[in-house]
């Protein structure tokens, strides 16, 4: 009786982790899982998590994949992945912490900020290892409220990162 409590609490879980995501993302996360279960078992072990790395021309240390595989607390299979975005975008900042970040940068106080000065100090200031490379920056600017002289509206961008697009109706 208890198995069968069990497993219905497992698939209300799971279920609510779909309702997380947009079909389009959920799709989205599916093409990424493909990319990354290389051996096509239905889960990221080990050797798929060294094969991914090695087509992207790194290698890292066999603890350190251990270790991410350790973090996850078992085998990582599609709902798992899931979860895992779940959480992690779930527990992003809080957009009042977002905006007194980006504020900290906006010496004029006018809510904007200069594209070019923000690269500037998201890609060289800093520790090595938090810097943003030039295309992770483009990456994080993609569809962000940015005008012709090139400056970003951190205030409707903190929306769009906590909210999402809001779609015409």
């Amino acid at each position: 009786m208890a198995d069968k409590k069990a497993k219905k609490a497992a698939q209300r879980a799971s279920s609510n982790v779909y309702s997380m995501f947009e079909q389009k993302q959920v799709q989205e996360f599916k093409e990424a899982f493909g990319l990354m279960d290389q051996d096509r078992d239905g889960s990221i072990s080990l050797d798929d998590l060294k094969e991914v790395y090695s087509s992207l021309g790194k290698a890292p240390k066999e603890s350190d994949l251990k270790q991410m595989l350790e973090e996850t607390g078992g085998p990582v299979n599609f709902t798992k992945l899931l979860t895992l975005f779940g959480d992690r975008l779930n527990g992003t900042d809080a957009e009042d912490i977002l905006m007194n970040a980006f504020k900290t940068f906006d010496d004029e106080g006018k809510g904007n900020l200069n594209r070019d000065n923000l690269r500037e100090l998201l890609t060289a200031m800093g520790k090595p290892t938090e810097r943003l490379s030039d295309v992770e920056f483009t990456q994080m600017l993609e569809g962000a409220p940015v005008d012709t002289k090139g400056l970003l509206d951190y205030a409707a961008f903190t929306k769009l990162i906590k909210r999402g697009k809001e779609e015409d109706e």
